[in-house]
């Protein structure tokens, strides 16, 4: 399995995501398929050397909804770093950049982001 590293230090969120995710589809390679899964790991490096401004921490709202009346869950980017740190917000923007078929969870097992 070929190993691409990428180095989050200073970046830009939306940068580092879509660049991690043409490469875990293999938008790269010259072998490029839609419904395969290249044999690659993409590893982000100094996720908390992360440039992200305090407009986007305060602007930023994560939604989810519990399926229950009154069940929609909202939180804000900043508070999702300080419970769960800078490596959650980059898989929840390459999930969201990766097609949503039944590959799209076996291309996250491939994301490994190192803080």
């Amino acid at each position: 399995m070929k190993k691409i590293e990428i180095n989050a230090e200073g970046e830009k969120l939306g940068r580092i995501a879509t660049k991690a995710a043409s490469l875990l589809m293999g938008k790269d390679s010259v072998l490029y398929a839609k419904n395969k899964i290249p044999t690659v790991e993409v590893v982000i490096k100094n996720a908390s050397k992360l440039k992200i401004t305090d407009a986007k921490k305060s602007g930023k709202i994560y939604t989810h909804y519990t399926g229950y009346p009154g069940g929609l869950q909202k939180e804000k980017m900043g508070k999702l770093i300080l419970r769960k740190g800078n490596s959650e917000v980059i898989k929840k923007a390459v999930y969201g950049m990766l097609p949503s078929n039944k590959l799209r969870p076996k291309m996250m097992k491939q994301l490994i982001i190192e803080e």
